[in-house]
């Protein structure tokens, strides 16, 4: 019968040396093991980076229509502003304040006091659309400059106090609207009205010259 020495095992050889033995083995991966992990990766990196795309491409998309409905505001905001100081006539000179004409706004103001209205400076202010170039521009006597751009529409409608059409002698309130449009367009969006990829904002704000009489 053998016998066990000392330092030895009996019936159990060190797996550490790689002899046969009990159940076991090195520590370490094989390679199946190696390639499940590695494809297990790549999927996760896969469904992390379609998730980035999408929300990268949606805070873009908002970041366009953000932008777009500040373009629209500012301009109705500092246009209304204008318009609320139209017929301000501290010298009592006579001249229209506001001119009924369908192809623009003109709006008059002896800002100076002076009794005259300067045609080159903000005492007269014409704002024409440019549809050509999608914008509004603004006419201060330097020449057309682009006042509000991505703007599909622009319309203005002279009101009497009543809320009927005027002429340019009894203009009470002007009812202004603008529709402006995205810079770029968005691949997955459709308009259901124009049929184009561009989202739309619609601003709408009626004035009253406190410098008009009622």
């Amino acid at each position: 019968m053998e016998k066990c020495g000392v330092m030895e095992k009996c019936g159990v050889i060190d797996n550490m040396s790689g002899a046969p033995g009990l159940p076991g083995r090195a520590g370490g991966f094989s390679l199946v093991e190696l390639l499940i992990a590695m494809a297990v990766g790549l999927v996760v990196l896969g469904a992390m980076y379609s998730v980035f795309t999408i929300q990268n491409k949606t805070f873009g998309n908002q970041e366009v229509f953000v932008e777009m409905q500040q373009n629209v505001r500012a301009g109705m905001d500092m246009m209304a502003r204008e318009i609320g100081m139209a017929g301000y006539n501290p010298a009592g000179v006579n001249f229209a304040g506001v001119t009924v004409i369908t192809s623009q706004l003109q709006i008059q103001a002896d800002l100076d006091g002076n009794g005259a209205i300067d045609s080159t400076s903000q005492e007269n202010v014409i704002y024409i659309f440019d549809s050509t170039n999608k914008q509004i521009t603004r006419y201060i006597g330097a020449g057309n400059q682009a006042f509000v751009e991505n703007v599909d529409s622009f319309t203005f409608e002279y009101l009497k106090g009543d809320g009927t059409a005027a002429t340019t002698e009894d203009v009470r309130r002007i009812r202004i609207t603008i529709t402006g449009r995205t810079a770029k367009p968005d691949p997955d969006y459709t308009d259901p009205t124009f049929g184009d990829k561009y989202r739309r904002y619609t601003l709408t704000s009626q004035v009253a010259p406190r410098n008009l009489a009622y």
